[in-house]
């Protein structure tokens, strides 16, 4: 029987189980036919810009390694393909002909994928050039850490249907995280999320470069600015909505970035990074209405885009961590 089934739907367990059971189990919220594409919006949709500028990104990789024979781009938490089908699109056609694309991602390949692209579960071992995660980490399941009314920091318990209680204190590994990273203070029902299993994962996507550049970008948080409830909540057709880990709704908390962060890593916000890719935002002289109306008309849609990707409140608040394997930082400027 399966965790939310019968009596073990009503079963007691950390947030961290629960959420991979919700998420990625047999018919879990990401193995939907709709993808995640049918219930939120990650900047990936918002604009073909960005897949532009993430193409341009993988140009500058490329030169920092040389120009290789096969030059690498894994796309990590794909969805259903769309970053790695608009980089290979936006390439010089030189660049996408060296290209090898790899999507990861727990469902199954879409039809209709561009054949170029190879789907996989886990990203490859042994790749030369951009590892990109987009809106990845915020999805690797967590534990949830209370102030109980003695002050001590205890796991969350939750069951399928939301409702929660307090286990036992955080000790170990654990309680080490939340000392370094973020520390509670002993007002009852302060939160906080165990970024432990995100610093792994991220970890080891990093360790199947062996050279190249690796790319984090999601809502994020750092230790001067820690939520002090936290930010674990729900997402449903377009709507936030509360944290429920039966599967029906995508369940995500912002990243402690910085404590993912491996030696030579840094962070900036997302609009940093797009400007230094030539997404700014810009509107378009007024000549060009007069001159030429139909291309007034495109750049000034593309403005629009590039000004919600760099939005202060919006995307463009998105940390990217950036983590150089074996080149320099292509995006220092």
């Amino acid at each position: 029987m399966t965790p939310g089934t019968g009596a073990e739907g009503h079963e007691w367990r950390g947030w961290r189980a629960a959420v991979r059971e919700a998420l990625y189990g047999t018919g879990g919220f990401y193995r939907r036919e709709e993808g995640p594409a049918g219930h939120f919006r990650t900047s990936v949709h918002a604009s073909p810009l960005f897949a532009g500028a993430v193409a341009r990104l993988l140009c500058r990789v490329d030169e920092a390694l040389g120009r290789p024979a096969a030059l690498d781009f894994v796309d990590m938490a794909a969805g259903r393909g769309e970053l790695a089908g608009g980089v290979l699109a936006a390439l010089p056609a030189e660049v996408a002909a060296r290209t090898r694309a790899y999507a990861v991602e727990i469902a199954g390949r879409p039809a209709g994928l561009d054949h170029r692209i190879e789907w996989l579960a886990a990203p490859p071992e042994g790749t030369t050039g951009l590892l990109f995660a987009n809106e990845w980490l915020d999805n690797v399941p967590v534990e949830v850490a209370e102030v109980d009314s003695a002050g001590t920091a205890r796991l969350v318990l939750v069951r399928e249907d939301g409702s929660e209680r307090l286990g036992e204190p955080v000790d170990g590994d654990q309680a080490r995280w939340l000392r370094r990273w973020w520390p509670l203070a002993g007002e009852a029902g302060l939160r906080a999320e165990i970024g432990l299993t995100r610093d792994e994962a991220w970890a080891s996507a990093v360790a199947t470069l062996d050279r190249g550049l690796a790319v984090a970008v999601d809502y994020a948080h750092t230790a001067d600015a820690r939520p002090p409830f936290g930010t674990l909540t729900g997402f449903r057709e377009g709507r936030e909505t509360t944290a429920v880990p039966d599967g029906s709704c995508d369940i995500t908390a912002h990243v402690a970035l910085d404590a993912c962060a491996l030696p030579g890593g840094r962070l900036l916000p997302q609009r940093e990074a797009l400007h230094a890719l030539g997404v700014t935002g810009a509107r378009p002289p007024l000549t060009l209405a007069s001159t030429d109306p139909a291309a007034y008309v495109r750049a000034l849609a593309s403005a629009g885009e590039a000004a919600e990707l760099t939005a202060a409140g919006g995307l463009g608040d998105f940390g990217w961590l950036v983590q150089p394997v074996g080149v320099p930082d292509v995006l220092r400027v």
